[in-house]
């Protein structure tokens, strides 16, 4: 059955389809020897589709890993200033993978991975409603009335951003931990609310990403969902 190339290449791991569909608009996929240049572009998966001159991987099954982002790596394949990323710290072995959403430089905790760039896709999408939970160290004394606003949905600089609910664990005369829970993860959210109601984030870590958890991962640690698991808490909702 024909399908979109931008979703052939996402199926085989090396990018997600929005990439994927970029990659094609720049020139860097051939197909049977000529270059695409239209994501709107049909294979059967029987053609010689090459990007960047390299042959994509064959498609394998569909998996999930659970990784401890430390702080300090960078959630991208290539970085043009030359910084550390987190694909260059996975175990050797592991196949070429991409992220679920991301985590900025300086955010740590549970990052999902997985070689099927469709799934990506779907567990990042806001209306599939998985939500992500964060403990947040902040500095300043927190409102707590400002707090509880961000549940009704706030604009800050001209975006818009949905229902955040943060509640208070401890909190002393200058510093305090919330625990933050959203279901958008636009660029930097976290950062940028705390920053509106008078809050500078001093530390970020992610516990959570729908039902997957962090749990006693170790930073760096890298651990593969079972299959079972994957079909058991995906199956409905994504064809693995």
């Amino acid at each position: 059955m024909a399908e979109r190339l931008a979703k052939f290449m996402s199926h085989s791991g090396v990018c997600s389809r929005r990439e994927a569909e970029e990659y094609i608009k720049q020139g860097r996929v051939t197909v049977n020897g000529e270059v695409v240049s239209t994501p709107a572009f049909n294979v059967e998966g029987t053609e010689k589709i090459l990007f960047d001159g390299e042959k994509l991987p064959q498609k394998d099954k569909t998996r999930l890993w659970l990784y401890h982002k430390p702080s300090g790596l960078i959630t991208t394949h290539k970085d043009e200033q030359g910084r550390e990323t987190v694909f260059d710290h996975l175990p050797i072995g592991m196949p070429r993978v991409i992220s679920v959403g991301r985590l900025d430089l300086n955010s740590e905790g549970l990052l999902l991975l997985t070689n099927n760039g469709e799934l990506s896709r779907e567990l990042e999408l806001p209306q599939n409603a998985w939500s992500r939970r964060y403990r947040v160290r902040v500095h300043g004394k927190v409102d707590k009335q400002k707090l509880e606003s961000l549940a009704k949905g706030v604009e800050v600089e001209g975006v818009a951003y949905g229902k955040v609910i943060a509640v208070i664990d401890s909190q002393n005369s200058s510093n305090a931990w919330l625990t933050v829970t959203l279901n958008e993860g636009k660029n930097r959210e976290i950062r940028k609310l705390m920053k509106f109601i008078g809050l500078e984030v001093a530390r970020l870590i992610r516990v959570s990403y729908g039902p997957f958890q962090l749990g006693s991962l170790r930073k760096g640690e890298v651990r593969e969902v079972p299959q079972k698991v994957l079909k058991e808490q995906l199956g409905g909702r994504f064809a693995l």
